[in-house]
């Protein structure tokens, strides 16, 4: 019998997974080092090495099931990896475990069963066989009510995805609503949704662009106003353009027209705000040729 204790020692001395440890020391009668060997003769224990490598690239996706969705974020280190038909199914089980169990956070759904013993396993074992550095970055899962719809869209490839959720309406107007928002990448739903310091931070910039334009300080405010709005233009999904419209018709409007409001939107865009290793690939060919 393989103490807990020695099972968590092996991982945290190699990074593979807790079934991958258990089964090292069940084949090595518990030493400890053979159990090191065993999983680096199978491949296993490499998957701690990658552990402080930028993984920025990946894919985002949506699954729909019924009144539930799960949209995800795994990440990879390079864009070949996303392509990776292993790679792609392993954010399948993701998004299937999602789906199946009551999660809201990563440690939750990390700890999720699965075959291979959890998920956060399964992610040890794959960064081993792919031979890359896979994290789950993010993930959201909504339950709908059966008169809301969902709308999903999927941009190049899985770089983009878009998860919209309208109150009425119907299903193809809720993916034109998810299009869009994949081209035109609004931050926030609505306005009311935009953080008190995130718009006093716009104001102030606006305030001092307006003074240095040599407005007067009397009529600052009346300005700000239309400002303000334009910014919400920006920023905002219902205070868009909606990319369809021939008459500047507004995305809120538009879903209004067709007996609709929007209710929620999530937008993953792969690798956004994460830094990103910068490759001088002359460089990397030379490494490769002189080592």
């Amino acid at each position: 019998m393989v103490s807990a204790s020695l099972v968590k020692e092996l991982r945290e001395k190699t990074g593979a997974g807790m079934m991958d440890c258990k089964k090292a020391l069940e084949a090595c009668n518990a030493n400890i080092d053979e159990a090191i060997d065993w999983l680096r003769e199978k491949g296993i224990s490499k998957a701690a090495k990658k552990a402080d490598r930028i993984a920025a690239e990946g894919l985002a996706s949506i699954l729909i099931d019924g009144n539930n969705a799960a949209i995800v974020e795994v990440n990879s280190e390079t864009d070949f990896v996303a392509k990776n038909a292993e790679f792609q199914e392993l954010v399948s089980t993701i998004l299937k475990t999602i789906i199946s169990n009551d999660v809201n956070t990563l440690d939750e759904l990390n700890a999720c069963p699965v075959e291979e013993g959890t998920i956060a396993d399964l992610v040890v074992s794959k960064t081993a066989t792919i031979g890359e550095k896979i994290s789950i970055r993010r993930f959201t899962k909504i339950t709908k009510k059966d008169s809301e719809n969902f709308g999903e869209y999927i941009h190049m490839g899985g770089r983009i995805a878009v998860l919209i959720v309208l109150d009425g309406a119907n299903e193809e107007v809720a993916k034109d609503v998810a299009m869009h928002a994949a081209a035109m990448r609004p931050s926030y739903t609505k306005s009311s949704e935009v953080p008190t310091e995130v718009l006093d931070k716009e104001k102030e910039i606006m305030r001092e662009q307006l003074l240095n334009e040599g407005k007067p300080a009397d009529r600052i405010d009346s300005i700000l106003v239309g400002k303000v709005n334009k910014y919400y233009e920006e920023v905002c999904l219902e205070n868009q353009i909606f990319v369809k419209a021939e008459n500047k018709e507004k995305v809120a409007d538009f879903v209004a027209s067709n007996g609709g409001s929007i209710k929620t939107m999530i937008r993953y865009e792969v690798g956004e705000g994460m830094e990103k290793k910068e490759e001088n690939f002359a460089e990397e060919v030379a490494k490769q040729i002189n080592g």
